[in-house]
């Protein structure tokens, strides 16, 4: 009996090296405890349903962009282009995005919040893979090494992520909603939020780390709503029907205004900044953002060893640096350059193209008849 005592008691480090060796022990005899075994699945098969139906929305989300970006090329080229919503391929897309926006949402009533929120890697990695095959973009070295430290941090995530199942009732969402914690955060963050929208509207300044913290902070609650809503849909569907709580309809609006701010202003970041730029901020601002909402709303890191904690950001820090190299100079890379033709006038005679100086202040403007234009032969514009 000596032999089944338990150990020194408070020996974290020692259980997270055992979590760490079972994690990564495969084909081993018995009844294993690998990743890929019986135990660890019967341990984690609630937690995977989650990861299974968000990494599916993600990549949803993926095809469906680059059949809108399709769409719109296909409008583009034709001679007389008609409104984007008239596409039938167009509403194609829109309809892939809401599928894959629903396995989202239903992910978060299955699995925690510091597990799926950094699933959003699989987007970015997956929509430049389907680029590759779908609009025959160029497969650059750094895509495939993004790719490559994503899925390597997106394992790192599923496994060390807080191994919790919580059965969310309206009680225990309402619970945590008065918790002391959660009134703390919500009092800094809107401190925050109300300083920042102060220098954005008054002093006018739009820095996207400006932008794209208001949107963090407000996808913060995003997620705290998103998770609240879907674990008591889930929980009325399989157990008590929570629907009937006001509980319920105090986080499906603040799910609903959140969100809406929360385009708003990355809306505004997209118009100001390349898109190359703001996907891998707005990704880690995001991630971030709702690491923290989890760990502080529903405690999803309670009583987790500082190993596995640590892993686990890795994992996010390898998702991150994907999303990053994924991301670097795409545009650009793919951004054709700009002429303008005259033998696309009509009525025009056939001259020479002209290329406009895209440093300059005159950039897509034609030259009046105190100008000269630049030449093919490399003649510098006289004004």
């Amino acid at each position: 009996m000596a032999a089944l005592a338990p150990g020194a008691p408070g020996d974290a480090a020692s259980a997270a090296l055992d979590e760490l060796s079972r994690n990564f022990t495969y084909g081993a005899l018995g009844s294993g405890n690998g990743s890929l075994s019986g135990a660890w699945y019967r341990r984690n098969q609630i937690h995977l349903l989650g990861v299974l139906l968000s990494i599916l929305g993600n990549l949803v989300i993926s095809i469906s962009l680059n059949i809108q970006k399709y769409s719109h090329l296909q409008l583009a080229h034709q001679e007389h282009p008609r409104p984007y919503f008239k596409s039938m391929l167009w509403w194609a897309g829109v309809v892939l995005m809401a599928v894959g926006e629903t396995g989202n949402f239903a992910a978060y009533g299955f699995a925690p919040i510091t597990l799926i929120a950094p699933l959003g890697c699989m987007s970015v990695t997956g929509s430049a893979f389907i680029s590759v095959l779908f609009l025959k973009e160029n497969l650059r070295a750094s895509d495939l090494l993004g790719m490559t430290l994503a899925f390597a941090g997106t394992y790192l995530l599923v496994n060390f992520a807080p191994n919790i199942t919580q059965a969310l009732s309206a009680r225990t969402v309402q619970y945590y909603f008065v918790g002391w914690q959660f009134l703390i955060y919500v009092i800094l963050e809107i401190l925050i939020f109300c300083i920042l929208l102060y220098f954005h509207k008054r002093k006018g300044m739009k820095h996207i780390v400006i932008l794209l913290t208001l949107v963090a902070l407000l996808a913060s609650l995003t997620v705290i709503s998103v998770k609240a809503v879907s674990g008591m849909i889930t929980f009325s569907v399989t157990d008590k029907m929570q629907l009937t709580y006001p509980i319920f309809y105090v986080m499906f609006i603040v799910m609903i205004a959140s969100c809406v701010f929360q385009v708003k202003f990355l809306n505004q970041a997209m118009k100001l900044y390349n898109t190359t730029t703001v996907v891998p901020v707005n990704h880690i601002f995001f991630t971030t953002s709702a690491i923290i909402a989890g760990i502080i709303f529903y405690q999803e890191f309670l009583g987790a060893a500082f190993l596995t904690i640590f892993i686990y950001l890795f994992g996010c820090f390898l998702s991150f640096l994907g999303v990053f190299l994924v991301t670097r100079n795409r545009e650009k890379e793919h951004l054709p350059q700009s002429y303008i033709d005259f033998a696309n006038i009509p009525g025009k005679q056939m001259l020479d193209k002209i290329q406009p100086d895209s440093n300059g202040l005159s950039y897509g403007t034609l030259p009046d008849g105190s100008d000269s234009t630049k030449s093919q032969s490399g003649e510098k514009k006289e004004v």
